[in-house]
């Protein structure tokens, strides 16, 4: 079964006519707390259990489940954990809550953070740069420091699997935050 996509205009809408919906937010706390959809519920992926989420929050064929992270990627993974428990109620929101907020749907703002995306961008330059330099004035092989990286952010294009990524999420900085399911 494909994963159901839906326009962030469409959710609301949903929403505003009494449609018994849950908006499920699936990124990390911090980037939560940053910003969300108003009515938003957080369950970060690395957390989540679809059959006890689906059971606290009446998700089921009268209560579809709406997922959301910060452009669709995490929300999609989260869809398949959905489907493989088999609870195929999911809607994930095209273009994420990047894209509820470009189209002046209500969000809350809270504390900003760096999001887990640039977070990954800022270490992969940072280290394609130190392996530049450390190669060119400590040992010509600090350079196979800039092509691990290259090496990875290409697996990670090919795969949608990004190892910085997900080492970053488990950092203290973006650890912080409420509690699963708190707004």
């Amino acid at each position: 079964m494909g994963i159901a996509l839906i326009r962030p205009s469409e959710a609301e809408e949903r929403r505003r006519k009494g449609e018994a919906l849950c908006l499920l937010d699936v990124r990390s706390p911090a980037e939560f707390r940053s910003v969300h959809a108003t009515g938003a519920k957080l369950v970060p992926l690395d957390k989540l259990q679809p059959r006890k989420v689906a059971a606290e929050m009446g998700i089921g064929e009268r209560q579809p489940v709406i997922l959301l992270c910060a452009g669709g990627n995490r929300a999609r993974k989260a869809a398949e954990k959905f489907h493989a428990e088999g609870i195929p109620h999911c809607l994930v929101v095209e273009g994420g809550t990047q894209a509820w907020e470009a189209a002046g749907l209500p969000v809350v703002r809270g504390k900003g953070m760096i999001s887990i995306e640039r977070q990954v961008r800022i270490g992969a330059g940072t280290m394609v740069l130190a392996g530049i330099l450390l190669g060119f004035w400590v040992n010509p092989l600090w350079v196979f420091l800039s092509g691990l990286v290259g090496a990875g952010l290409i697996f990670a294009g090919i795969t949608d699997w990004c190892g910085m990524g997900l080492v970053l999420a488990k950092m203290p900085w973006n650890r912080s935050g409420p509690p699963a399911g708190r707004p």
